[in-house]
């Protein structure tokens, strides 16, 4: 395991581009995306105001940071067919003794196109082949069965729920806990 070697990974659709600051003003625009906010649960309501909760200059640090991590991969998700940045795929804190991480993926504006489906299947396939990972986990909240679906069909099974884990409009949204062995992989 080596989450310090950052690497393109190139599909049919989609090209994962190891993050940097070159990626700011590509990314920036798509994080004002209300409905990436709700479904990150960046958001704790459905009419997301505009404000956002950091700067340029913040968002080029973090990315700066993270282009060199030892704990975690991030990529941009190029879409191959128009050459835009649709959303982030990213594989974080590592945990070496165990060979297993977290998983976390965003695409705005770009759905309904197998555009995320491809994006999983290729950071799973870099998790498990080249960082021979044995677990990769993730949360997902249970207003977004789109993603479910997606986590379900690349091989990700359900392990529990967090209950009430969200604050969203006046209630209380939980979080279902989702997690790939290498062994429940399907073949390419």
């Amino acid at each position: 395991m080596d989450f310090t070697r950052k690497v393109p990974l190139t599909g049919d659709l989609v090209t994962l581009e190891p993050v940097s600051t070159g990626h700011v003003s590509a990314i920036e625009p798509l994080l004002d995306d209300p409905e990436v906010a709700i479904l990150t649960g960046t958001s704790h309501t459905s009419t997301p105001t505009a404000a956002r909760p950091w700067t340029s200059a913040q968002l080029a640090e973090t990315y700066a940071r993270w282009a060199t991590a030892s704990d975690r991969l991030v990529w941009a998700i190029r879409e191959n067919s128009t050459g835009r940045i649709v959303g982030e795929s990213v594989l974080n804190d590592l945990d070496p003794g165990n060979r297993s991480c977290g998983f976390r993926i965003w695409i705005a504006g770009a759905t309904g196109r197998g555009l995320g489906t491809e994006a999983v299947r290729l950071t799973m396939a870099h998790a498990f082949e080249v960082q021979q990972l044995h677990r990769v986990s993730l949360e997902v909240y249970a207003f977004n069965p789109r993603a479910r679906h997606v986590y379900a069909k690349a091989g990700f099974r359900h392990e529990g729920t967090m209950r009430e884990a969200l604050r969203f409009d006046g209630g209380w949204v939980d979080a279902e806990l989702m997690a790939m062995l290498r062994t429940d992989r399907p073949a390419p």
